[in-house]
């Protein structure tokens, strides 16, 4: 039975923070990461971020073999060929919009067809993104996710809460520590990798994931793990605590069928 090895990217693989290239994505990781797909076993990403917002910060690292992004509402495989796709209505993310800047003037990004769609410039952001100057001129296009940067956590629970109750038979709404993702009904991170699953076929799928969006990755995964700085919740459902994503993909490496 093969290996299917689904990770979250930030927090997890990659560390934003970090002062150093190295510091970031350390070379320990990468360097793991190509021993276990050398080693025949299928490796991949599973996070809220767009494909836009991954590519620029793994190439020339490694290749992963899918890509399960957006919370699950698009879903492509090693070459981007499509796996699944979702949307939400562009009305909703209007009306989604409004209720988000009342609350505050909070930083909003969307995943239009895998590019990040922002109302401003991103600073030393590597990769290609779109600039719109209102949320009703959103190009055609599928926006597989609603995403709002928060300054504490409370705040972006209250959001989620309020999404959740205002258009939960149209989106779904998580918090990522301080973000918030918002995808079509229906779509998770525990979701992606069960279409994955379908796809891949007979397999043994591995997750892993610091954040409480990662939870429905962790219930849907064969073996999951997460770290020591996790939530209590998340911990509590992995079936391992692991320091690094080094030493889960080694136990995943050994681990009989």
């Amino acid at each position: 039975m093969k290996k299917v090895f689904a990770s979250d990217f930030d927090g997890t693989l990659y560390f934003y923070k970090g002062k150093t290239p190295d510091e970031q994505l350390p070379p320990a990781s990468v360097k793991k990461i190509q021993e276990y797909q050398k080693a025949g076993h299928l490796f991949g990403l599973c996070t809220g971020r767009q494909v836009g917002g991954l590519t620029p910060f793994i190439k020339d690292k490694f290749d992963p073999d899918f890509y399960i992004t957006s919370s699950g509402s698009n879903i492509v495989d090693g070459k981007f060929r499509e796996i699944q796709r979702r949307g939400i209505d562009h009305d909703v993310c209007a009306k989604i919009y409004d209720k988000v800047k009342a609350r505050g003037d909070y930083w909003v990004t969307l995943d239009l067809e895998g590019v990040i769609t922002v109302f401003d410039t991103i600073d030393d952001f590597p990769g290609k993104y779109n600039i719109i100057s209102d949320i009703n001129d959103l190009p055609e296009g599928l926006v597989h996710q609603f995403s709002v940067h928060t300054e504490s956590e409370s705040e972006a629970q209250s959001i989620v809460d309020e999404v959740n109750e205002l258009f939960g038979d149209s989106v779904e709404a998580f918090r990522n520590v301080i973000e918030v993702d918002i995808a079509p009904r229906g779509c998770s991170k525990g979701k992606g990798v069960e279409v994955l699953r379908r796809h891949m076929g007979d397999c043994k799928l591995y997750g892993i994931g610091d954040s409480m969006n990662d939870l429905p990755l962790i219930q849907a995964s064969d073996v999951s793990y997460t770290f020591p700085y996790a939530p209590k919740e998340l911990q509590e459902q992995a079936t391992k605590v692991v320091e690094t994503i080094v030493d889960a993909l080694e136990d995943s490496m050994n681990d009989e069928d």
